[in-house]
């Protein structure tokens, strides 16, 4: 976008537009915060105050060999020489790369409280706390006075500063690094040191060596913990061909006498959080199977999370992948390639572009180091020229300095001197002037002549270059490298369980009342109608099944809801309104319930003589406002529903209030999930919406199965052989029953 030229006012101060200078300002200080801040540079893999760090440690002697300085001291150099930004900034970046836990090769040796895995922020203040250089830290110092990088100025213009450090390692890779700048972030893994020397040997080897080839040595991320990596590999390698991805971590667990041990955790997660997630689901009912859980931790087990099941009959695998799914256990950590080139720019690159730019890095600082020992060769070479020249003319030369005023410019011009050759000859001590002196200049000569010629030869092929920097490469794996802490294995997947699943399995009735409370007494055992209600209340129908399975109930308007049954209060009292759990529409009440097993076939039917066969799981409607199930014709009710057990031997027995009853074949009736029915027994419409004959109720009787009729205090029982008399073709009227039993007021199978 164009920029508009600045305009001057008389006092000439320059004015700019707001949209331009908010823009122009925003733009810098995004560029800066991306630049000087928050990306690591692919070279040395760090970020500037991480460099300004380790430079400053080295400027104070603070080697691998050194005695631990305040670390306050160290602070102090870096805010005063280099970064003019908070202290409190820049010691958590020093304890970021002392922490073993937090980088896979600490650059920093730190001594005091440096902070735990527990809790990576509690480290003690800087003016407690001690430090040196990790012997790691070599890799990226040794060769910096060695003319290997540019030297920048600091914020003062008053010291020298490295614009970058010359690492002999991809720092980048190894110890990762995460950062937020303005619009971009990265988040980079760390790496096994001496899978990324191999692969970087064999892009030097074979400079075509594709992804797939490179993914041979380098396996995958890993981590400073010997928790599980359980990303696919393809995965991985999807993510290292776009730079962008994540992978996922598990800890590690074992069984011990019967109790789950948890001995490694993902990278940066607390144990103690863990630990309290657990108690959390524990106390929420949400964790069944487990009766305890305790940190064993100590200094000889870092990491013991123990977990005491209820029983050895729990299933400790599905257990253990429920965690996986609901708690910090397992974890994904977010895949992002993003750092500033060699050009400067920041940029999202592949494992394979990231090893051939660092390795470009890696030529071009040997290539400089090489030059620059060269350089020094040639330099000493020349002065030891000069030198040989006065031992060869030593009477002469020392006439020319008692005699001469300039002996200087004499020199020069008397042996064909250059000026440093001279000012050279001039600073030499008398000492050694001695003739034993001339044979060890030749000696001298002789070493530097073979150390330039054999750099030249370096410098001069491309085959040696590549031979020395894979030695130093495997030089350095052999010295700092180490065995993959992280290792990488193919896992189930995590996976929750749900609420029917956490809740224990153990018998329980339902009872629902007229008034429509319910409530869940322990057992099958119980009689419903002998409990106790609230006045005017009484006991409507009863349901028995497994505390882990949902029960569904019907309201008068035909519509069905459900609940887990672990949920109700206990029968010890007398329950809650199912109001206060659903909303039915209004001027309607419960008036069934039925639940178990979700594959158990019902009937579903309404006095008016209509139904249908359903399946408890089509009935299932979590959800306040419930669900349409059964459809009533004009003034119909609901009936109690009826267990199918098996449709092709099981009859439908229906009575009416007018003394008829008819017995159909249960699969006469279709299969729905919602809807009117077909019609069972015959029952004119009129006497249904005016009540003046409805079917009194439905019931599904098994083969050779037994049904009582109720007429008052007076019951009828018939068998199989007399059930037969009322067969008929579903939807007719039915035959009338026995004087006595004009009036039927309910049917129940007889035990």
């Amino acid at each position: 976008m164009d920029q508009e030229p600045p305009q001057y006012n008389a006092d000439g101060i320059e004015q700019l537009p707001l949209r331009q200078f908010t823009e122009k300002a925003y733009l810098d200080y995004s560029m800066y915060v991306i630049l000087d801040r928050a990306l690591p540079f692919i070279g040395d893999g760090l970020k500037p105050v991480q460099r300004r760090i380790v430079y400053a440690m080295s400027e104070l002697g603070l080697s691998a060999v050194s005695k631990h300085k305040k670390s306050a001291r160290t602070v102090g150099d870096v805010l005063g020489k280099f970064h003019p930004h908070g202290d409190s900034a820049c010691y958590e970046a020093m304890v970021l790369m002392a922490q073993d836990f937090s980088y896979r090769y600490p650059l920093v040796d730190g001594q005091g409280n440096w902070g735990s895995q527990d809790d990576p922020k509690s480290f003690a203040a800087m003016r407690y706390t001690e430090a040196r250089l990790a012997p790691y830290a070599q890799v990226l110092l040794s060769e910096l006075g060695q003319g290997t990088v540019d030297w920048v100025p600091n914020f003062d213009d008053s010291l020298k500063e490295p614009a970058m450090l010359p690492a002999r390692l991809p720092n980048v890779l190894l110890n990762g690094g995460t950062g937020i700048a303005v619009g971009m972030a990265t988040d980079i893994p760390p790496h096994n040191l001496r899978e990324v020397a191999t692969a970087c040997i064999r892009l030097i080897e074979e400079p075509k060596a594709t992804l797939a080839d490179i993914c041979e040595h380098i396996q995958g991320p890993d981590f400073p913990t010997e928790a599980e990596i359980i990303t696919p590999r393809a995965d991985l390698k999807k993510v290292y061909e776009s730079g962008n991805g994540s992978v996922r971590m598990r800890a590690r667990w074992q069984k011990d006498q019967g109790a789950i041990v948890i001995t490694a955790l993902p990278f940066q997660v607390s144990g103690t959080r863990v630990q309290e997630q657990v108690a959390a689901l524990m106390n929420a009912k949400k964790l069944p199977w487990i009766e305890d859980v305790r940190d064993e931790s100590d200094h000889e087990n870092p990491t013991r999370l123990v977990l005491l099941p209820r029983s050895n009959r729990v299933d400790i695998e599905r257990v253990m992948l429920h965690l996986f799914a609901t708690t910090d256990l397992e974890r994904t950590y977010r895949i992002n390639l993003n750092m500033i080139g060699l050009d400067g720019k920041p940029a999202v690159k592949d494992l394979r572009d990231m090893l051939v730019e660092w390795l470009e890095f890696r030529f071009e600082t040997v290539r400089r180091r090489l030059q620059y020992k060269l350089d020094r060769v040639l330099d000493r070479l020349h002065l030891l020229d000069g030198l040989l020249i006065a031992f060869l003319n030593l009477d002469e030369v020392i006439r020319i300095i008692r005699t001469e005023d300039e002996p200087k410019q004499v020199l020069m011009a008397r042996f064909e001197l250059s000026e440093r050759q001279a000012d050279y000859i001039l600073d030499t001590k008398l000492r050694q002037l001695a003739r034993l002196e001339e044979m060890k200049i030749r000696d001298e000569q002789q070493a530097l002549i073979e150390e330039r010629d054999d750099l030249e030869k370096t410098l001069g092929s491309k085959q040696r270059m590549k031979t020395l920097v894979k030695k130093e490469l495997a030089a350095d794996a052999e010295k700092y490298g180490d065995e993959r802490r992280s290792p990488i294995v193919e896992r189930d997947a995590a996976e929750a369980m749900d609420e029917a699943e956490l809740a224990p399995s153990e018998p329980v009735t339902v009872v629902l009342s007229q008034k429509g409370w319910v409530r869940a007494a322990k057992g099958h055992d119980i009689n419903p109608a002998e409990l106790s209600y609230k006045a005017g209340d009484g006991f409507c129908q009863a349901v028995r099944l497994r505390s882990n399975q949902q029960v569904i109930f019907v309201d008068s308007a035909g519509r069905s809801y459900s609940l887990a049954a672990h949920t109700l209060p206990s029968a010890r009292g007398q329950g809650e309104p199912l109001t206060g759990r659903f909303n039915p529409p209004a001027g309607h009440s419960f008036v069934a319930v039925l639940g178990g097993d979700p594959e158990q076939w019902w009937l579903l039917a309404s006095d008016a003589g209509y139904g249908f066969r359903v399946q408890a799981k089509d009935l299932l409607a979590n959800k306040k406002a419930g669900k349409a199930v059964l459809t009533l014709p004009a003034g119909a009710k609901v009936l109690k529903p009826s267990i199918v057990n098996d449709a092709a031997t099981d009859r439908l027995v229906a009575v009416t209030t007018e003394g008829r009853m008819l017995v159909i074949p249960a699969n006469d009736l279709p299969e729905l999930s919602r809807g009117k029915g077909n019609k069972i027994i015959g029952v004119p419409p009129k006497s249904v919406a005016d009540r003046s004959e409805y079917v009194v109720d439905i019931l599904a009787v098994p083969e050779g199965g037994k049904v009582k009729l109720n007429s008052g205090k007076r019951y009828l029982n018939l068998r199989g052989a007399d059930l037969n008399a009322y067969e008929g073709e579903r939807g007719r009227r039915g035959n009338k029953l026995p004087r006595g039993f004009q009036k039927v007021d309910s049917i129940e199978p007889d035990e």
